[in-house]
């Protein structure tokens, strides 16, 4: 049965490990953690009845799921509309990503579509619907010292810019490696 939570307590950290965002309630399958909800993320329903949290943040776990999508839809249930769900994730890119084994799914700038754009290639994989508010991509340390990265972001000041991210992401991400996704995105019910 879903368990209340304590109106001063709104926001989650899911699988949060041994570095628990402050304020938050932390909730992993690990009982070594830090986490005071003890559920495992591929395990649906979430103990928490809808609606419950203001802001659901995810850091390095969203990769580590065995159902995106199931996951993202469960998240957006216990998050109230005009919420806020952030996930840091390593691009797919990322040299070190194949260094844990636990990691499933590759991600890349564009992998949320389905959530936030009605006419993504598959829209009928979820009816939930998400709002991009930020979503920024980090890059390897030599390829943010020559400036590429701030190249490969100017959609966050100028949305007009997203066809360098793009671009970047078709053509050049295998040789301009990328580091981390940071998405940021506003439930809407």
């Amino acid at each position: 049965m879903p368990s209340p939570v304590s109106p001063r307590r709104r926001r989650l950290d899911i699988g949060c490990g041994l570095h628990k965002v402050p304020g938050a309630i932390g909730m992993d399958r690990n009982p070594h953690t830090a986490a005071d909800v003890l559920h495992d993320l591929d395990a649906l329903p979430y103990p928490f009845l809808n609606d419950t949290f203001d802001e659901v943040v995810g850091q390095h776990v969203i990769e580590h799921v065995s159902d995106l999508i199931g996951v993202v839809a469960e998240i957006h249930r216990i998050t109230r509309h005009g919420g806020t769900i952030r996930f840091l994730a390593p691009h797919y890119t990322n040299p070190d990503w194949a260094t844990d084994p636990t990691h499933r799914i590759h991600l890349n700038s564009f992998s949320f579509r389905c959530f936030t754009d009605p006419e993504a290639p598959f829209p009928f994989y979820t009816h939930v619907r998400l709002r991009p508010k930020r979503i920024r991509v980090s890059l390897l340390n030599l390829w943010r010292a020559l400036g590429l990265q701030a190249l490969i972001n100017l959609d966050q000041h100028w949305p007009a810019m997203r066809f360098i991210r793009r671009f970047w992401e078709h053509y050049l991400s295998f040789i301009i490696r990328g580091k981390e996704l940071y998405f940021e995105f506003e439930v809407v019910k």
